[in-house]
């Protein structure tokens, strides 16, 4: 396998859709990172449902940001407004229950968070990303410092951050397609999943690396650098797929049989740990090899 420029061109392609519904209108930020609150409620399924629920809001003064409706035994609804005080939340909870007193109203839940406490979340929450890739950059600098010269452990940790920063794309740009479409909203939940995502996209890029390291060592001489990381890649390929395999079917069956509170977390795993595969394969390596036949 001949490590060409269009491997990254592939990569690229795969941001491209995600990008364009980025900068067309961004991601769909939950209460976690712009304040509001939320409130959820079901009632039996009536005719009219969301123009009732709008009226409600409206008699008391309280602008609605988005109403959501899933329609299956009982209509659960879900309405986020901007930040409510008890108040006026028990202002609303009776006006809806008296609405809805003939379809078993029912209070589910009720979150509020202040808009001061949305924008230092949001501020945290990127601040992880930062700290996150600089320490792995920092560390496979470290760990691949014996490497054998003339090759540089800093260029390793910088194409596994490039790699890593492909994976973060992918999910990002997928959840603002989804977000386009479904209304599907980006919450604390999902930097968490970020996160894990990225752990696990390094792991992988770092069994490569390893191996590739080792068979600078083993290998003849003769061997040129692409030889050998093409060697490497063949030699890790098996477990990497088996690895990913498990995991992906595993967070498969969460996604089918888990709760509607934990779908988007699951699904943003998912897809960052098959972006992860592909892009320790076809990004990490091609960049690292392409690198190196630069320098030469």
């Amino acid at each position: 396998m001949k490590y060409k420029v269009w491997y990254l061109v592939v990569s690229l392609v795969l941001m491209l859709p995600g990008t364009v519904y980025l900068l067309k209108e961004g991601l769909h930020l939950a209460i976690d990172f712009t304040g509001g609150s939320i409130i959820t409620f079901s009632f039996s399924p009536m005719e009219n449902e969301e123009t009732i629920v709008r009226d409600v809001f409206k008699e008391k003064g309280v602008d609605i940001e988005s109403v959501r409706l899933d329609k299956q035994e009982k209509t659960t609804a879900e309405i986020k407004t901007k930040p409510l005080d008890t108040a006026k939340f028990d202002e609303l909870k009776n006006g809806l229950s008296e609405k809805f007193a003939q379809n078993n109203f029912e209070q589910k839940s009720f979150e509020t968070v202040g808009p001061v406490v949305g924008a230092e979340t949001a501020k945290k929450a990127f601040v992880a990303l930062a700290w996150a890739m600089i320490g792995i950059m920092s560390y496979i600098a470290y760990a691949f410092r014996n490497i054998p010269k003339p090759y540089s452990s800093i260029k390793f940790g910088i194409s596994a951050i490039i790699a890593m920063f492909h994976d973060a794309y992918v999910v990002i740009g997928f959840f603002a397609i989804l977000g386009h479409y479904f209304g599907v909203e980006i919450d604390a939940l999902f930097i968490t999943a970020l996160l894990t995502v990225l752990g696990f996209s390094v792991h992988d890029t770092i069994v490569v690396f390893d191996r590739i390291r080792e068979n600078l060592r083993k290998l003849p001489k003769s061997f040129n650098f692409e030889e050998v990381a093409n060697f490497s890649v063949v030699e890790t390929l098996a477990r990497s797929l088996a690895t990913s395999f498990t995991v992906v079917l595993t967070l498969s069956s969460l996604y089918v049989l888990g709760g509607a509170s934990i779908k988007n977390f699951v699904l943003a795993m998912l897809v960052g740990i098959i972006s992860g595969t592909y892009s320790s394969i076809f990004t990490a390596t091609p960049i690292l090899v392409l690198w190196e036949k630069a320098k030469r």
